[in-house]
């Protein structure tokens, strides 16, 4: 296990302190007398309704120009003028496609109360018409706070979870949640999938990142509202670069791991994985609630792990994971798998605790260890040793299916059917090596996957070398083309899986309809087999130039088989054809 120098001046002290930590927690799982801890005090000092615009302004951490007026403000902040209300707060930025101040007129047309833009106000004095306005250097970055203090800072209000990584960000939240939720913790979710508030389930979008941070900080809002004291919040890297967070108050900050993504938007690996590690900047710098300490929990067998120890400097502690390092805080040993979940011993550094997880794969079991650390990590005011034994094994039995997250599809079929939203390099590997894990003898991995357009052009044809080299057949097709050649990828794509030895016709297959290259895979499978669908996993639409379309793979593997291909529609009356010249580059 390794620690940042920085971190302290004796290793061997720190490895105490962790083990001092742990050793308490896992107390309340063996003892057999009550344990108490001091409860969390959250100081009542939001900003109490009316709202003016200095209050607002004073939540942002970097410098501002002081506007001329201080009207009250009775309507949220928001960076869409359409969506201003009278009494109002419009942020203007610029954007990579658009400008936001060409819409300040129409922001002050629909009633708001200020402006906060990037502009000097020189150059926007015209289209205000006396709506008091203040400068900052990144609107991005100023909306997150703007939107924290106009909700009332409720994260200040809440223990809150944040996790990042580029893969099993969601697996991750949703095993913390289900943790926490059966110990007896009033807790919500806010995933690339949905928002939990109690009973209530709100889906956050079509395409998976972190909501936009007026979303963010109303939900927060309503759990505050709702009686709940923690939340599991998932932290993607356009999220934390764009400022989605900004104004969460973070108490444990979660890395999964990092690996090659999204380099289209940050240029470059590092600035990638630099994004991700301003999550623990965040957290360290963030409000401090009564006795919950600030906690980096780290993937001990990713190659940054050490960059993110870095980052780490200043929180209260580091806790470590690994699947196969055993001086790590926690680490997984015995473990088995089948087709239907995986079994291991979790051990700690003072006891071991059995677990039966309802999902599959090696990379799930990392997962799942960082979900338990976050809850645990989360879980300091519990006063009954009883909740803490139950919390992990029955939080896990509990655990319901992730959708699509290798996700099993049975209609009765000779052959193993399954979805998964490996859309990344590394995901797909370690699908891939999944699926050989249950392989039956003699059976073979069928694979149907794409690479969007307008993303990052390199992981096209890594992922389709991946899936040379460790799939048994290869079928290519769309995956939200837009507005590029979905003939033009997949010809990319087949390149990379070509140089790994894939042979047309044999074991690669071009098929740009993704229905029907479902139903192609479900017609080449034979008992025994492994069909995966793998890049849209949970998702309900797919993009062709400018529109989304109603889309399931989940439904189109169930239809496929069954004998039918569940086809993609440009329109509600004609059949999408993947040839049309309308899908080419504009």
């Amino acid at each position: 296990m390794f620690f940042h120098d920085g971190m302290s001046d004796d290793k061997h002290d720190i490895q105490i302190v962790l083990a001092l930590i742990f050793a308490v927690y896992f107390y309340c799982f063996h003892s057999s007398s009550s344990l108490q801890f001091l409860p969390l005090s959250f100081p009542s000092d939001e900003v109490e309704m009316p709202l003016t615009f200095s209050d607002l302004l004073s939540a942002l951490p970097f410098e501002f120009s002081a506007p001329a007026g201080n009207p009250t403000i009775t309507a949220p902040v928001t960076e869409n003028a359409r969506e201003v209300k009278p009494g109002g707060v419009f942020v203007a930025r610029k954007g990579r496609s658009t400008d936001g101040h060409r819409y300040i007129t129409q922001a002050v047309a629909n009633g708001a109360a200020a402006i906060v833009g990037e502009l000097p106000l020189d150059q926007v004095q015209a289209d205000l018409q006396g709506v008091p306005y203040a400068q900052v250097a990144d609107g991005y970055q100023a909306f997150g706070y703007l939107a924290a203090a106009y909700e009332g800072f409720p994260s200040r209000r809440l223990v809150v979870i944040a996790i990042t990584g580029t893969d099993g960000k969601t697996t991750t939240s949703t095993i913390a949640y289900h943790i926490l939720k059966a110990s007896g913790i009033k807790v919500g979710l806010i995933s690339t999938v949905s928002a939990v508030i109690g009973a209530t389930e709100i889906p956050t979008g079509l395409h998976v990142t972190t909501p936009p941070a007026h979303e963010v900080q109303h939900y927060l809002r309503q759990m505050v509202e709702a009686g709940m004291t923690h939340c599991v919040l998932e932290a993607t890297s356009f999220g934390i670069d764009q400022g989605r967070i900004n104004g969460v108050d973070i108490d444990v900050a979660v890395m999964t791991n990092v690996t090659h993504e999204h380099l289209d938007w940050h240029g470059s690996w590092e600035n990638y994985r630099d994004a991700k590690r301003k999550l623990f900047t965040l957290m360290k710098n963030s409000y401090r609630k009564g006795q919950q300490p600030k906690i980096a929990v780290i993937n001990a067998d990713d190659p940054a792990a050490p960059d993110f120890a870095e980052s780490s400097i200043g929180a209260d502690y580091m806790m470590l994971y690994s699947l196969t390092q055993t001086d790590a805080d926690f680490y997984a040993d015995r473990i088995h798998y089948t087709p239907t979940h995986t079994s291991f011993m979790l051990r700690g550094n003072a006891g071991d605790i059995p677990v039966r997880l309802p999902l599959l794969g090696a990379y799930n079991i990392s997962n799942a260890l960082a979900g338990i650390i976050a809850a645990i990590s989360a879980m300091p005011q519990l006063t009954h040793q009883q909740r803490m034994i139950n919390a992990i094994p029955q939080g896990i039995a509990d655990l319901p299916l992730i959708p699509g997250r290798m996700e099993r599809i049975d209609e009765g079929q000779a052959f193993n059917a399954f979805v998964d939203f490996a859309h990344t390099p590394n995901a797909l590997l370690k699908t891939l090596e999944t699926a050989r894990l249950i392989l039956p003898e003699g059976g073979r991995v069928i694979v149907v996957f794409g690479s969007a357009g307008l993303r990052d052009r390199e992981k096209r044809r890594l992922m389709a070398e991946i899936a040379g080299e460790h799939a048994d057949i290869s079928i290519l097709t769309a995956e939200d083309p837009r507005t590029e050649s979905l003939l033009g990828i997949l010809a990319e794509m087949a390149e990379g899986a070509r140089s790994k030895g894939s042979v047309d016709g044999e074991t690669l297959f071009i098929e740009p309809d993704r229905g029907r290259a479902i139903l192609l895979a479900c017609q080449m499978a034979k008992a025994n087999d492994v069909v995966l669908a793998c890049g849209k996993g949970h998702e309900q639409s797919m993009c062709f130039g400018k529109i989304e379309h109603a889309w399931d793979d989940r439904e189109a593997l169930r239809a496929a088989l069954h004998g039918q291909a569940l086809l993609t529609l440009p329109s509600a009356c004609d059949p999408y054809d993947p040839r049309e010249l309308w899908l080419r580059d504009e």
